[in-house]
């Protein structure tokens, strides 16, 4: 299992279409395929990261659960990618799993993407405009918001659509002509022949940078952009089981695109604040509580807090400095409604250190009494991590 990210390893942007990663993985599979590496380690661990990829970017939703959450989204316990552990798996495993995207021109010259048809089908994909860029802000949040989910509207100040020219970065729509360098494809291309096959090296348009158009009369409003500065409200859902370092992709709400591209992510990362009362620990919560040495010798019933407010809860005569109660179904519900956690509390016993003579005095008549003797202390031959385990068990 990996822990880079998959769109990364496969060399693909965030809003990569299932076409494009297909390809993408194609791509990748043909280049470290274990007959053109034969022994080599390298070769072998990358083919298998683009497998892992693949196999959650193709799903849609096991892409959406990690674009979300990353890699917490998509992996089991013990498993990799949506459940599959490609260290465990042969090539002939993987391909199986895959085989139906290669087809027959697997090691034809097809896969380099000289044919007419192969242009055709980029030219029908490419888009008006230029894409606008993501982007990242922090949010806060409670452990109370964390552990049931909450809804949050930002503002967020970012590139919107212009409303003038509603995008287009013209003045009218009759304001454009095609690009005279690039035919209005948006790209460059160059073809040569190498021993492998025919390789077509593309490059973006450096006269319409992609667009196809030119642009004859501009919106005087965003200059030609087709956006301006400005600042909307975002609503987003936060799922309860959330941790620091997670984070929820907003698609298309991120910065608006060049003359009616379309718009970049919002990527929402999560901080966790500290709380008042409480620790955590994956889905429990722990609290410390403070007893008095007659509250924890004679028992008493006491009142604690919990994410969803006060509780009462029993101590038993005799508790122990250092014993941990479990209050169950108290703590944090997981991600996907994964499992509810518990509340555990630790109980702590207050020693005095500025006693009267007559506290003294009557504390001292008890240092006979067999009972408090430090021999009766029981020792069940445990240590600490022991008794965590019985715990947790």
């Amino acid at each position: 299992m990996t822990n880079r990210d998959y769109y990364e390893i496969l060399g693909v942007d965030k809003k990569a279409s299932e076409a494009e990663i297909k390809k993408a993985y194609r791509k990748m599979a043909m280049k470290y395929h274990p007959d053109r590496n034969k022994g080599d380690a390298d070769a072998e661990k990358k083919f298998k990261e683009a497998s892992e990829a693949y196999e959650v970017l193709k799903d849609p939703q096991k892409r959406s659960r990690y674009d979300q959450f990353g890699h917490a989204g998509v992996n089991g316990h013990g498993a990799g990618a949506g459940g599959v552990n490609f260290d465990d798996m042969g090539f002939e495993d993987i391909f199986s799993r895959f085989g139906d995207i290669f087809g027959s021109g697997f090691f034809g010259d097809d896969i380099f993407g000289g044919g007419g048809a192969g242009r055709a089908r980029s030219r029908s994909r490419r888009e008006a405009g230029q894409p606008g860029s993501d982007m990242k802000l922090r949010i806060s949040l409670s452990l109370e918001e964390i552990a049931f989910g909450t809804d949050k509207k930002l503002k967020v100040k970012k590139y919107i659509k212009c409303d003038e020219c509603t995008g287009t970065g013209a003045e009218t729509d009759n304001d454009y002509e095609t690009c005279s360098t690039c035919n209005g494809m948006g790209e460059v291309r160059q073809v040569s022949r190498t021993i492998l096959g025919q390789m077509v090296n593309v490059q973006t348009c450096p006269k319409c940078h992609g667009d196809g158009r030119i642009i004859k009369n501009a919106c005087k409003k965003c200059n030609g952009e087709g956006r301006v500065k400005g600042e909307e409200t975002v609503k987003i859902h936060i799922p309860s089981g959330v941790s620091s370092g997670n984070y929820i992709t907003l698609r298309g709400q991120g910065n608006a695109g060049k003359r009616g591209g379309s718009a970049g992510n919002l990527i929402v990362l999560i901080e966790e604040k500290e709380h008042e009362h409480f620790e955590r620990e994956g889905n429990n919560i722990y609290y410390n509580l403070t007893l008095s040495i007659p509250d924890a010798l004679l028992g008493t019933e006491v009142e604690v807090p919990t994410l969803k407010g006060k509780a009462k809860l029993r101590i038993e005569a005799g508790t122990q400095p250092g014993k941990m109660l479990r209050m169950r179904g108290k703590g944090i519900m997981g991600l996907n409604n994964s499992g509810q956690g518990d509340q555990y509390v630790r109980i702590n016993v207050y020693m005095p250190d500025d006693l009267t003579d007559e506290q003294k005095k009557m504390i001292g008549s008890l240092k006979d009494e067999d009972n408090f003797s430090a021999k009766h202390a029981k020792d069940d031959g445990k240590g600490f991590f022991s008794k965590m385990k019985d715990v947790f068990g």
